[in-house]
């Protein structure tokens, strides 16, 4: 597989694309209350505050701007974000690369391991499971702590042009 353009696959892992099943996820309130517990919040990004989400996705995950981008374009918007004492620490989006597909997500350094990762991927599955039963984790590099999220196979035919 060959990077995209100005990305390199030195010191990286290659994950696989992942059909979630939407319909069966674990509870978003435990990892809402989860992230609060470490004083995150975790909510859906706002149209006013776009200005001020895409500037800080473009110094903090820069490949993933245009997909923010898109998903603002969305309504509801397709992004939710974790907030701690007013300051971004993370985000995730979903419908935003392709209709159903999760991603991309990133949460800075410094608040990784407190499950901020895992209720912004909650978030944005469960928002995505009102329109639909599956969606695709896209190049999945989610980890749901000890709560595995069931990853069916995909099914005969899937991802064929059905044009």
């Amino acid at each position: 597989m060959t990077p995209a353009p100005g990305r390199s696959n030195e010191g990286s892992r290659f994950m696989h694309d992942m059909l979630v099943r939407l319909y069966d996820l674990p509870p978003l309130p435990d990892a809402l209350a989860a992230a609060a517990r470490h004083g995150v919040a975790i909510r859906r990004a706002l149209a006013p505050e776009k200005d001020a989400v895409i500037a800080w996705v473009r110094t903090q995950f820069a490949s993933s701007v245009a997909e923010v981008e898109a998903a603002y374009c969305r309504m509801p918007i397709a992004c939710f974000v974790a907030v701690r004492d007013a300051h971004l620490v993370g985000f995730a989006c979903y419908d935003a690369t392709c209709p159903n597909f999760f991603g991309p997500e990133g949460v800075v350094e410094a608040e990784r391991g407190r499950g901020v990762g895992r209720a912004l991927l909650l978030s944005a599955l469960h928002a995505q499971r009102a329109g639909q039963g599956q969606g695709v984790a896209g190049a999945a590099a989610i980890a749901v702590g000890r709560h595995d999220i069931d990853m069916g196979n995909l099914p005969d035919g899937f991802g064929e042009n059905r044009e």
